[in-house]
């Protein structure tokens, strides 16, 4: 019966060919929308779910209080003394692991003989900890044990990592790297390579206290804290999040200086990759709001498919209705008709879905290349993706056939056979208008959210930051004692390369979006002032390069250290000081030995994103911290002269790897989220206007079907064409208004909520909404045209031929 029920449906789905065509191109579209996204949201969902101890591991953030106690910030840095002593004061946690994540580093390869025969330079990937970690984590060894972190100068390598470094990964045990020209590490185990899905993306592996990190293990410092040093901690069963944290501020409390509110939290670890503002280690993580939104986003795509089949269904009723009332005077039954018409709908989601996993194979690297994420095509085959088809598939049957099935059933074979059907709804409303509407409320609020959000991308993109970034090029140099002291040669070597205007040495861009923060004392205070403002370390040539404002005082004269500071408008504000010129010589001080006097007050600049607001900001002088040279190039001279700047770099630092960024591309960074959310959702919104149309059309072929005798009538009443088209596109114009209604402000609050995370913004303004509907509106016409000109210029003789 199965076999027979499904043989005729596939023979009625062949006759209507290009009915079937279209809802499967419908179908499929939405059933990839989902797929795609359901492979993206299963990627972020399953990040360090593999670990055996999951539910017991947390990591320690820091909560910032600020001045006025209001303003509380997190960061995943603690004080190097947390996870020194934490165990002391909770005793019954079962491990503590601290874990410095260094960037930017700089390895070289060393033979027998100590001699440099490979430099590399890893942007992440390198870590220092203890063994704990290995407790905490599931991380399989290849080679060696993690015990071998107790000691310092020690090293383990992921597999992919030794095999770069050597060749062969079972010949690295005992081999020597240096890490940045200064410390030789004995490769100590082999790890086996992260999965894809991980925060801790470990590469090299350091033992903590080697090199300049012993600093880490031996000193007690229980106010500074440092993004790039983290805690992480593994409870025994029972233990609460809420539980550590309290202890663990108990801790704080006792230990702080006077005045110092900042206090610890445990986050879980399954909350730290959606964490966005605190952050992770691997860059990879989600806001649990967008999980939520692509959610959305793949449900209203799939309910606008199923829309579409629904309308193009009852379109192709009228067609069918002859056979209906066939079938049913050979005695068929409605609930076999009702099957005979489900069979076809899952014949027709059947082959959506093999159109579906066909795009899916296409869209999900190009999903993964816009969202800089490791998503290949081999996804596909996770068994949680099966299982979704499945549900898919029974539920898009089910969905999209049963309306159909249910009034292609109920027709009464003498009306149908005499082919006199008509659709009637109470006041005029019937189900398909009402499911075009829904369909465009969904398009155009997608069509205003795209609109909304590249404009505020344009926004961050030409609105002025308060600095100089055209033809500014950063370049990294290594920060040891060696590189320290030819530092003044290096600079006298690229003032001499024609296209080289200025440089300036120093430890920081001017906005960067991994700062150092600190405290200090303010004029001879007992006590560090209550807020924490960025400290930068820069030579005199900083604020000209950068073309910084003065709002009084002067620049820093040369110094190798730390004399004189700068200080922006967001600071003297926090001291309580009105004018500008009053902070002028007062003084700033760390400790009894490093103090200086305030000479020049920079006007505000946007030192962070556009998110937030002007961050305190303190620059002075100090040799000994500079890491970066920022060099100024001439426009036209721009291609010529990065390759001088890397011969001159190459012999001066030939132990190390060459690299620079522009400070532009090094801005656009602060909204890689957003500009990813940017290009998913025009992706997203075409698809939806697409499917849209395709339910208009199937709309507009239901108008022409059903009014085709009224068309008649008024060409014999003397009706021209395009009064005829001008009189049905008001029916659909007015549902495309009614949408509109709808989703203006629908979204016009959700947005106006997006847009709160931003301390600079767009003013949503009427013109967006005027765009989104007219933009609505031509391509609902263009799409209903060709059907409404074909009814109208049906011979009026055909249709009233059976009256």
């Amino acid at each position: 019966m199965i076999k027979n029920l499904f043989k005729t449906a596939w023979r009625n789905v062949y006759r209507q060919r290009s009915y079937t065509l279209i809802n499967i191109l419908g179908l499929g579209a939405g059933i990839a929308v989902c797929l795609v996204i359901f492979v993206l949201i299963q990627f972020h969902t399953s990040f360090d779910d593999y670990h055996s101890k999951k539910d017991r591991i947390y990591r320690l953030l820091t909560e910032y209080h600020h001045a006025d106690s209001k303003e509380i910030f997190y960061g995943k840095g603690v004080s190097w003394a947390v996870p020194q002593f934490l165990k002391q004061y909770v005793p019954d946690v079962e491990e503590v692991a601290p874990l410095y994540n260094a960037r930017q580093q700089q390895m070289q390869v060393l033979n027998a003989e100590g001699q440099v025969v490979k430099k590399f330079k890893e942007a992440k990937g390198v870590f220092a900890t203890t063994p704990a970690l290995f407790r905490i984590f599931d991380i399989p060894m290849l080679q060696g044990s993690p015990s071998a972190l107790k000691d310092p100068n020690v090293v383990l390598l992921s597999r992919a990592t030794a095999e770069r470094y050597f060749g062969d990964w079972h010949k690295a045990i005992g081999r020597a790297i240096k890490w940045n020209n200064q410390t030789t590490l004995q490769v100590a185990g082999i790890i086996e390579d992260a999965p894809v899905n991980t925060d801790l993306d470990l590469q090299v592996v350091m033992s903590l206290g080697t090199g300049w990190t012993e600093r880490m293990v031996k000193e007690h410092d229980w106010n500074g804290t440092m993004g790039s040093f983290g805690c992480y901690v593994l409870v025994p069963p029972g233990m609460t999040g809420e539980y550590l944290t309290a202890r663990a501020r108990e801790m704080l409390k006792k230990n702080h200086e006077p005045g110092n509110n900042d206090s610890e939290v445990a986050q879980a670890l399954s909350a730290i990759h959606y964490d966005t503002k605190a952050g992770d280690f691997s860059d990879k993580n989600i806001s649990a709001d967008m999980i939520r939104m692509l959610w959305m986003i793949a449900l209203f795509i799939l309910v606008i498919a199923c829309v579409n089949f629904v309308n193009l269904a009852t379109a192709q009723s009228v067609n069918r209705a002859k056979e209906v009332g066939i079938r049913k005077v050979l005695g068929g039954n409605r609930g076999q008709l009702q099957m005979q018409f489900l069979a076809e709908t899952m014949v027709i989601v059947l082959m959506a879905v093999l159109l579906a996993i066909g795009l899916s194979l296409l869209a999900i690297p190009m999903v993964g290349k816009i969202m800089e994420l490791p998503l290949t095509a081999g996804m596909l085959l996770q068994w949680q993706v099966a299982v979704f088809l499945v549900a898919l598939i029974i539920g898009v049957a089910l969905v999209a056939g049963f309306y159909p099935s249910l009034v292609l059933s109920g027709f009464n074979p003498i009306t149908a056979l005499k082919s006199r059907l008509a659709f009637k709804s109470p006041k005029g409303v019937s189900l398909r208008h009402a499911l075009v509407v829904f369909q465009f409320i969904i398009a155009q609020a997608l069509i205003i959210c795209t609109i909304i959000i590249v404009r505020q991308m344009d926004y961050f993109t030409h609105q002025s930051m308060g600095f100089a970034k055209d033809a500014i090029v950063n370049v990294p140099f290594p920060g040891d004692s060696a590189g320290i002291s030819k530092l003044d040669y290096l600079k006298q070597r690229l003032a001499a390369i024609k296209g080289v205007e200025q440089t300036s040495l120093n430890s920081s861009r001017p906005a960067d979006d991994d700062e150092d923060w600190t405290s200090f004392i303010f004029e001879n205070s007992p006590k560090r002032v209550d807020f924490y403002s960025i400290i930068k370390m820069v030579d005199e040539n900083y604020a000209p390069l950068y073309q910084l404002k003065f709002a009084a005082g002067r620049n820093l004269a040369p110094s190798d250290t730390i004399r004189e500071f700068l200080v922006n408008e967001a600071l003297v504000a926090k001291l309580g000081i009105s004018k500008p010129e009053d902070a002028l010589n007062k003084q700033i001080a760390f400790n009894d030995k490093i103090k200086g006097r305030i000479v020049g007050v920079l006007k505000n600049y946007h030192n962070r994103s556009f998110k937030v607001d002007y961050a305190p900001l303190l620059l002075s002088s100090n040799k000994n911290q500079y890491s970066l040279a920022s060099i100024q190039l001439a426009g036209p001279s721009v291609g010529a002269s990065l390759p001088a700047v890397e011969k001159i770099w190459n012999e001066v630092y030939p132990e190390f790897v060459f690299e620079y960024q522009f400070v532009d591309e090094q801005l656009a960074n602060f909204y890689k989220q957003e500009n990813q959310l940017s290009q998913i959702y025009q992706c997203f919104a075409a698809v939806a206007i697409l499917l849209s149309c395709l339910g208009l059309y199937g709309l507009a072929s239901f108008m022409a079907v059903q009014r085709i005798k009224e068309v008649g009538i008024r060409k014999v009443l003397g009706a021209s064409v395009s009064g005829i088209v001008y009189l049905f596109s008001k029916e659909f114009v007015a549902l495309i208004v009614i949408g509109f209604a709808i989703a203006s402000p629908l979204t016009w609050y959700f947005m106006n909520k997006w847009l709160q995370d931003y301390t600079f913004k767009i003013t949503i303004q009427w013109q967006i909404f005027a765009a989104a509907g007219a933009l609505a509106v031509c391509i609902a016409l263009a799409t209903v045209s060709f059907q409404l000109v074909k009814a109208a210029l049906v011979n009026p003789v055909k249709s009233l031929r059976s009256e």
